[in-house]
C-alpha cells in the first residue's frame, strides 16, 4: 500500500504563498531630534513582530476595537513563516480520539521542571479555542471522515496530542492570521526593526512611552538612518528567539529576537539557561529540522573525512544493529537532545555522536536510499530485528517498504517535496546535516496575561520566556496562540489602546536617538562581522549541548569583554542598512552575556545536567556507554529536584547582569470553579487583575 496524494495538494502544502501587504501609513509629524528630522507615527499599542504569535495578539486587539500596528524587520521573514520540520506539530487538547484532561495536559507541559504551574494550565485549557478559532480562519488541519482531527505522538508527548498540517504549518498559521489582521485592517510597517524601548518613571511606576525604530523607507538626507518614533503606551515584544546567537543553527537568517532590546529597557528575563538543540540541515544551505519521519525512516547515517573516506561511526556507540536502528528511529518522536537520553544506548547517543563527528571536522550525512550498515560482527539490518515499540509503529503504518526512501514517500511524501523546492533531491543523493541550536526555551518573564515586569510591555511566542526545561514538541506555537490572545484580552480590558497615544515624546525621543547615534560610530574598530564571529563561536563552542563549569566562566569572561568594548567603542557601519545590523549586534552581544551569565550562575550553584544541556564533571554521577566503551569525557552531573522548582531571573542593572531565583508559581488542582460566586469577577474584568497594571 502506497499513500497516492495528487501533485497538486502536495504543492499546495509546501509553496506557500503569503498576501501583500498593505500600503503603509504615514507619520502624523516629522520633528528634529538629535540633529535628524524623525517622523512620528502614533498607536495605542505597537506589536514588535510579524509572526504567528504578534500576528494572533494585533487581530485579538483590533476585533476588540484596540488601536493597534505591526512593525516587523521582514514580514513573513521569521521563524514562524520559515521554518519547519518534516510535519510541522501543533501541540493541543485532545487525545486518541478520547478526548483531554487540561490539568493532566498542564502537567505534561511543564513535566521537565522550572516552569510555572499556573502558565501551563493556561496553555493547556487554551488550546482548544486556539485550534478552534485557527481552524475558522481556514487552517487546513487534517480530519477524519466524522470530524475528528488526526493525532501522532510527539517529543515529550505521552499520549498523542500532536497535529499538523505537514512541513509548514506555521507558515500556515501566519497566512491565515495575516490574511485576517489585513482584512481587519490592521497597519503593517515592514522593513521596520525595533531598536529602543523609551520608557519613563522610576521603580514599579516605570512604563513604556515609546519605541525608537530604524526604517528603510524612512531614510532621507535628514535622516540617513531611517530613525523613527512610534508614541505609544503598550507595546507586545512578539519578535521571536535570539536565532543569530549560535553559528550552527537551523533558525532562517537575520532572527536576532528582542532580548537585548528588552534588556537595555530594564525588563527581567528568565530560564535563559534553557534552549533546544536537534538535528537539522543548516541554515548556510535550507535550514529544516530532521524530525519525525526524516529517521523514522530510518536512513542510513554516515560521516566523510577530509580525505572522502567513509565512517560507519554510529557504530563505535550501539551494541547491535537493531539498537543503532530504533534509536535512529525514535530520534523523530525524541528529536530535542537530552542529556539523560545519552544513558542505556538512549537516542541522544546519536546526536553526541553526530556532534563528535562535527568537532572532528567530518560532514555528516543521512542517505535514503541506503539502510543502515550492520555493527561489526552482528546481523544485518531488518525490519524484523527492531525494537517492539519501533515495529508496531510502522507496521501501524504500513511502512514495510525495503528501502528508507520509499518508506518516507509511503509515510510522508511532503518531505520529500520540500528539500526538492530548495534543489535537494534527497531521492537521488545523501542529505548534509549536523546538531543545531532550535528554540529558546527561556525569555521574557512574564505573568499569565503576558505581562513583563515592565509596565506597559507584553511578551508573547518566543520571546516569551513561558516554557521549562523541556516541552512537547508543537507546544510553542500552541503558547504564541494562547498567549497572543491573552495578551490582547489583558490590553482591550485596561482600555489603554483604544485610542493612539497623543503625548509628548520629543524630549525623551531625542535622548534616545542621540545614545543610539553615539553607539554608531564609523571609526570603531568592532565591526557586524566581528561581534558575529566572537558572539556565534563561543556559544556554539561553550554553550551548546555539552557545558562544563571552566568553559562556561571562561566564556562569559570573555563576553563581558565585548560588551564593555561595544559600549566604550561603539559599532562600525558602512552603509546604512549596516546601522540597523550594528544595533542588533549591540543586542546580541548582550542577550549572549545574559545567556551565558545564567548558566555560570546555574552551574556554580551546583546545576546539573537536564534538557538540552549535558553539565559534565569529572566527577559527575552519570557516566554514558558506548559499543567501544565508557565516555568518561562526557560523564554529567545530575539534576538537583530544587532546580526543577524555581527559575534564575535575569536583569540588567546599569551596566551590570544581576542574577536571581523564584519559585515556580503554583496550580492547584484540586480548585473548582463556581458559575454564580465566580461570574462577577469576569462581569466587572476583575479577573484581569487590572491594578497591577505600569
Amino acid at each position: 500500500m502506497t499513500i497516492d496524494v495528487p501533485q497538486e495538494i502536495l504543492d499546495a502544502l509546501t509553496d506557500v504563498d503569503m498576501p501583500r501587504l498593505p500600503t503603509e501609513p504615514g507619520p502624523s509629524d516629522v520633528v528634529r531630534l538629535a540633529g535628524v528630522e524623525a517622523p512620528i507615527y502614533r498607536a495605542g499599542c505597537v506589536v514588535v513582530g510579524s509572526g504567528a504569535a504578534g500576528l494572533r495578539a494585533a487581530v485579538e486587539m483590533k476585533r476588540r476595537g484596540d488601536d493597534v500596528v505591526i512593525v516587523s524587520q521582514s514580514a513573513w521573514g521569521g521563524t514562524s513563516a520559515c521554518s519547519g520540520s518534516d510535519k510541522q506539530t501543533l501541540h493541543t487538547a485532545n487525545t486518541a480520539d478520547q478526548g483531554d484532561n487540561y490539568k493532566a495536559m498542564a502537567r505534561a507541559i511543564r513535566s521537565g521542571g522550572a516552569m510555572d504551574e499556573d502558565t501551563a494550565y493556561v496553555e493547556a485549557v487554551g488550546s482548544s479555542r486556539m485550534m478552534a478559532s485557527l481552524q475558522f480562519l481556514g487552517l487546513p488541519l487534517p480530519q477524519d471522515p466524522l470530524g475528528g482531527t488526526l493525532r501522532y505522538q510527539t517529543d515529550h508527548d505521552e499520549v498523542g496530542r500532536a497535529t499538523s498540517c505537514g512541513p509548514r504549518t506555521s507558515r500556515l498559521m501566519v497566512k491565515v492570521l495575516a490574511e485576517e489582521a489585513i482584512r481587519l485592517g490592521v497597519p503593517f510597517y515592514n522593513q521596520t526593526t525595533a531598536v529602543k524601548i523609551l520608557t519613563e518613571g522610576a521603580g514599579a511606576d516605570r512604563h513604556v512611552v515609546g519605541v525608537l525604530a530604524m526604517r528603510a523607507s524612512d531614510r532621507r538626507e535628514k535622516n540617513p538612518l531611517g530613525i523613527a518614533l512610534f508614541v505609544t503606551g503598550v507595546i507586545v515584544l512578539a519578535a521571536g528567539g535570539p536565532g543569530e546567537l549560535y553559528r550552527d543553527s537551523v533558525y532562517p537568517n537575520g532572527c536576532f529576537g528582542s532580548l537585548g532590546l528588552a534588556l537595555e529597557a530594564g525588563v527581567e528575563l528568565v530560564n535563559l539557561t534553557e534552549s533546544q538543540f536537534g538535528i537539522g540541515t543548516r541554515r548556510e544551505g535550507f535550514p529544516w529540522n530532521l524530525s519525525g519521519t526524516y529517521v523514522q525512516a530510518i536512513p542510513h547515517i554516515y560521516s566523510v573525512d577530509s580525505e572522502g573516506a567513509e565512517h560507519h561511526f554510529l557504530a563505535e556507540y550501539y551494541r547491535s544493529t537493531q539498537e543503532l536502528a530504533s534509536n535512529v528511529f525514535r530520534k523523530g518522536y525524541q528529536w530535542p537532545f537530552h542529556a539523560t537520553r545519552m544513558l542505556d544506548f538512549g537516542s541522544s547517543l546519536v546526536d553526541l555522536a553526530i556532534f563528535r563527528e562535527t568537532a572532528a571536522g567530518r560532514r555528516v550525512f543521512m542517505d535514503f536510499n541506503r539502510n543502515p550498515l550492520p555493527v561489526p560482527g552482528d546481523l544485518s539490518f531488518s525490519l524484523e530485528r527492531l525494537d517492539e515499540d519501533v515495529r508496531l509503529y510502522l507496521g501501524k503504518a504500513g511502512a514495510g517498504q525495503d528501502m528508507p526512501i520509499d518508506r518516507l514517500k509511503h509515510m510522508n511524501p511532503l518531505a520529500i517535496e520540500l528539500y526538492r523546492r530548495y534543489k535537494i533531491d534527497i531521492a537521488e543523493e545523501p542529505l548534509e546535516f549536523a546538531v543545531n541550536n532550535q528554540h529558546m526555551n527561556g525569555g521574557i518573564m512574564v505573568d499569565t496575561w503576558g505581562r513583563s515586569s515592565l509596565g506597559g510591555c507584553y511578551a508573547v511566542g518566543e520571546a516569551a520566556g513561558t516554557h521549562g526545561v523541556t516541552r512537547p514538541g508543537g507546544a510553542a506555537l500552541n503558547a504564541g496562540q494562547v498567549f497572543g490572545t491573552r495578551a490582547a484580552e489583558h490590553i482591550s480590558a485596561n482600555g489603554r489602546a483604544k485610542r493612539a497615544a497623543t503625548e509628548d515624546m520629543t524630549a525623551m525621543a531625542e535622548a534616545g536617538i542621540a545614545e543610539i547615534l553615539a553607539a554608531l560610530r564609523a571609526d570603531s574598530l568592532l565591526t557586524v562581522k566581528s561581534i558575529r564571529s566572537q558572539v556565534q563561536a563561543r556559544m556554539s563552542d561553550k554553550a551548546g549541548i555539552l557545558c562544563d563549569q571552566e568553559s562556561v566562566c571562561g566564556a562569559l569572561i570573555e563576553a563581558r569583554k565585548l560588551t564593555a568594548e561595544i559600549r566604550d567603542n561603539g559599532v562600525a557601519y558602512g552603509r546604512a542598512a549596516e546601522a540597523v545590523r550594528g544595533v542588533q549586534w549591540r543586542h546580541m552581544a548582550l542577550a549572549s552575556e545574559a545567556v551565558l551569565s545564567a548558566l555560570d550562575f546555574f552551574i556554580r550553584n551546583g546545576g546539573g545536567s537536564r534538557g538540552a544541556r549535558a553539565i559534565c564533571h569529572a566527577e559527575g554521577e552519570s557516566l554514558p556507554l558506548a559499543n567501544s566503551g565508557p565516555l568518561q569525557d562526557y560523564r554529567f552531573r545530575k539534576e538537583r529536584q530544587a532546580h526543577r522548582e524555581q527559575q534564575i531571573i535575569v536583569r540588567l542593572d546599569g551596566n551590570e547582569i544581576t542574577l536571581s531565583t523564584r519559585p515556580n508559581r503554583s496550580f492547584d488542582e484540586s480548585a473548582r470553579s463556581f458559575f454564580e460566586r465566580d461570574w462577577p469577577a469576569w462581569l466587572t474584568g476583575r479577573i484581569y487583575d487590572r491594578g497591577t497594571d505600569g
